[in-house]
């Protein structure tokens, strides 16, 4: 089989405008459009409109291309798309984040140049509870396969016994022959075997000497198959997952604990493309800020991420959709669901199936059916059919405790009638559908949700569906662990969607109860929509605090849209026992003071001390341990002592004065154990411009922080910059600043600081030098990143 990248010379075009462009993708077209409060998207599309769109591209077909088997692969649409070919459709697809094939040589014109047209529509809005981006926002491929071939997504290989080494390898021919399997380490054959196919191979073959592949040691072959001179390969992982409530989650025989982070499909400031080199950052950034696990929230995750996930040893919940029948927005994937979630579940198993980095299934996140008769048969069915074609992993869905017994009570029910209610009425309208509970969680706080998924409704509500699951998905539901544990002895339990402010409730029960495998929280990273829900900004950087059309991301990260951790992230590495202690300071100038409400968001802090002008003013520092005391020191003055509250985090009133700030754990017998410190910022102010990479190839990214700070690089977060930025051999595709609320967008050329901070993302244009010049009221900065 060949495959031939498709991605480069589309033409585009906004339907209704006569304005086209040549372009690349994976492309984001949304991400381009007007913010407005008459967006009937509103806060859930950080109040993008929506349009319809073309692509075109020609393609010439000579004669090697006759008698051959043709397929256009599309990595992801949105949505309602729709493939034609010299005028002809071929194809409706109405999942806009699934991959999916379209056969053509039957209908391809031989020495002519063919018309591939694709049509994504979004103007059918609202049909999300995110910003979903617009258009082919994945890659396109075009697979050529002789007369002769390995069928489409037929290799499959999986492990037997990760002890053994002994991997089956179950393939389909489209006619008899021979099949040779090699198996590579790297560049390396390290086994070779001829089988006789009669249509089909399902062969157990011992790999001795070979390593398993684990989140610490992320080892990957290749198999390669030839058959009739036609060579296909796919790469894959040793690694077995056993799962029982005696032993909880075990990959090759050792048990695990998820640590897990929910992340949803943008990157960020480029939108909804899924550049590869995007993709690999994202994960490699949660990775090294501790997370072993990424839940696709809510929607299948990009072959690219699932490649990255499998090469920095992430595991993977892929999750399917965040709708089954009933509907969240009027024009959402509930129009379709009932008549593609079979196709979509076999898409999406065909595509992780020989990642070794997934390791569950979901098949839904919230979704109120699993507390209805007719939604708890369907939960079998869904699991049931996963299993004709994936028995090696379990299933689970992400059901909202408490909200399906609010459901059941008639709260927050979806119609017409209320969407469209709402949305004719001003911008504070009363939300419906699934924006009424996150509404609830912003106005009543964490506990209320907590502690109505511990009343016998929630429970009423969800043990059917739960008993028809491989894991109970617990989303916000971590008070009923320990009572659930005990009233169901076979049930496994996984905090598919949990609070920040948990994470030190969760370990602790987790390495006691095999039953608890682990824990997902919302959000690892801030995302683009949903907008202010996971906010907490002040009024010198939001004038307003309902969500209205300058919000842009959720604000809900432990780790910001701009990649950079928050004390938020601290904390949580503390909890693991990743890190022993760490301290936070509250911005000085905004202690106090009012900001945007959100349950998700456990603080505002930072790890600073570096708030220059604001000496002898009062803040509250927050210190992050499992010390069984904690004192404070100001400059080596002792400011307070305090045991340490049991969830993590001690706080402290301290006044400000510039120098340093030291924070001591103490053991019982008060012996020290550890020590933090932060100290202040010089008085010099400049711009900063810091390459992540030095080096990048022409296929990657380069990305560029843009930092505020003294002149040895210390950040200051209330300087305050318009940044304009200017590059050489590159394109600035996104540059902005991670504040949630954002007026300008990413798509400028300047950019206001946030926080002392900002982000450039440039593609490259040729091999040499990008040559980046940024420029600001302190002065100019130079960076320079090398292509290869």
């Amino acid at each position: 089989m060949k495959k031939i990248s498709m991605n480069d010379g589309w033409k585009f075009q906004k339907e209704g405008s006569e304005e086209t462009k040549i372009i690349s993708v994976p492309h984001d077209a949304m991400i381009f459009e007007k913010r407005s409060i008459d967006n009937v998207g509103r806060k859930n599309t950080a109040w993008f409109s929506g349009a319809d769109y073309l692509y075109e591209k020609t393609y010439f077909f000579g004669d090697e291309y006759k008698d051959k088997v043709v397929y256009l692969e599309f990595e992801g649409v949105y949505h309602n798309s729709e493939v034609y070919l010299n005028g002809e459709k071929l194809s409706f697809r109405p999942y806009g984040y699934t991959n999916f094939y379209v056969r053509i040589d039957e209908h391809i014109i031989l020495n002519k140049e063919n018309i591939i047209k694709v049509r994504a529509v979004n103007s059918d809005q609202p049909n999300s509870r995110w910003y979903t981006g617009s258009g082919i926002h994945r890659p396109v491929s075009m697979l050529v396969f002789p007369k002769e071939h390995v069928l489409l997504n037929s290799i499959k290989v999986t492990t037997i016994s990760s002890e053994s080494r002994i991997v089956n390898i179950n393939l389909k021919t489209n006619m008899s022959g021979i099949v040779t399997l090699s198996f590579l380490d790297n560049k390396k054959v390290i086994k070779k075997i001829d089988l006789d196919s009669n249509g089909e191979i399902n062969e157990n073959i011992e790999l001795t000497g070979t390593q398993l592949w684990s989140g610490d040691n992320p080892k990957l072959y290749t198999l390669k198959v030839n058959f009739k001179n036609n060579e296909e390969s796919v790469r894959f992982g040793i690694r077995s997952i056993n799962i029982t409530r005696d032993n909880g989650l075990l990959i090759n025989g050792e048990r695990v604990i998820l640590k897990g982070a929910c992340i949803h499909h943008d990157n960020g400031l480029l939108g909804a493309v899924s550049h590869p080199f995007a993709e690999y950052r994202k994960i490699k950034i949660l990775k090294e800020n501790g997370y072993n696990a990424i839940r696709s929230a809510h929607n299948p995750s990009s072959k690219a991420l699932l490649d990255a996930c499998d090469e920095l040893g992430m595991l993977v919940l892929d999750e399917y959709v965040d709708m089954w029948y009933i509907h969240k927005t009027k024009y959402d994937y509930a129009l379709y669901f009932e008549n593609w979630w079979k196709q979509d579940l076999k898409d999406m198993i065909d595509k992780d199936y020989n990642h070794p980095s997934v390791i569950m299934y979901s098949i839904g996140n919230e979704v109120a059916e699993t507390g209805q008769k007719k939604g708890i048969a369907l939960t079998k069915e869904m699991n049931d059919y996963i299993k004709t074609m994936d028995q090696t992993r379990p299933v689970t869905c992400g059901i909202n405790v408490f909200f399906n017994y609010l459901y059941s009570l008639g709260f927050g029910v979806y119609s017409d009638s209320k969407a469209e209610k709402a949305m004719k009425s001003t911008k504070k309208a009363k939300s419906v559908g699934s924006e009424f509970f996150n509404d609830v969680a912003g106005l009543l706080g964490d506990k209320t949700m907590k502690i109505g998924a511990w009343l016998p409704g929630s429970n009423k509500k969800t043990k059917g569906a739960f008993a028809n699951l491989d894991v109970a998905g617990y989303n916000y539901g971590i008070l009923r662990y320990k009572k659930d544990l005990k009233k169901y002895p076979e049930r496994l339990i996984l905090g598919t969607e949990t609070f920040c402010k948990d994470a030190f409730g969760f370990w602790d029960m987790a390495k006691k109860n095999n039953g608890i495998i682990g824990d997902f929280v919302w959000a690892g990273m801030d995302y683009l929509g949903e907008v202010a829900i996971g906010s907490w900004v002040h009024d010198d950087h939001a004038p307003e605090f309902t969500g209205g059309p300058g919000w842009m991301t959720a604000g809900s990260g432990r780790i910001d849209i701009n990649g950079i951790a928050n004390a938020e992230m601290a904390f949580t590495r503390v909890a693991f026992e990743l890190d022993p202690i760490r301290m936070a300071v509250v911005p000085v100038n905004n202690h106090g003071k009012k900001h945007s409400p959100s349950a998700w968001k456990l603080s505002k802090a930072m790890e600073s001390w570096s708030w220059n002008g604001h000496d002898g003013d009062k803040t509250t520092v927050e210190v992050y341990t499992r010390a069984h005391n904690i004192v404070l020191f100001v400059n080596n003055k002792k400011v307070g002592s305090k045991k340490s509250n049991k969830k993590g985090l001690t706080k402290f009133k301290v006044r400000y004065h510039d120098g340093s700030i030291t924070a001591i754990g103490f053991d019982k017998n008060k012996k020290e154990l550890y020590r933090t410190t932060l100290h202040t910022a010089s008085e010099e102010n400049k711009l900063m411009l810091a390459p992540e990479d030095k080096v990048i190839t022409q296929d990657q990214l380069a990305y560029v922080q843009l930092k505020l700070t003294d002149e040895k690089g210390n950040l200051k977060p209330l300087l305050r910059e318009k940044v304009n930025i200017e590059v050489e051999n590159g394109e600035l595709i996104g540059l902005g600043h991670a504040c949630p609320y954002n007026e300008d967008g990413y798509k400028n050329t300047y950019t206001e600081t946030y926080m002392g901070q900002a982000l450039a993302i440039i593609k490259p244009v040729n091999k040499g030098k990008i040559v980046v010049k940024g420029e600001c009221s302190l002065g100019t900065s130079l960076a320079e990143v090398e292509v290869k």
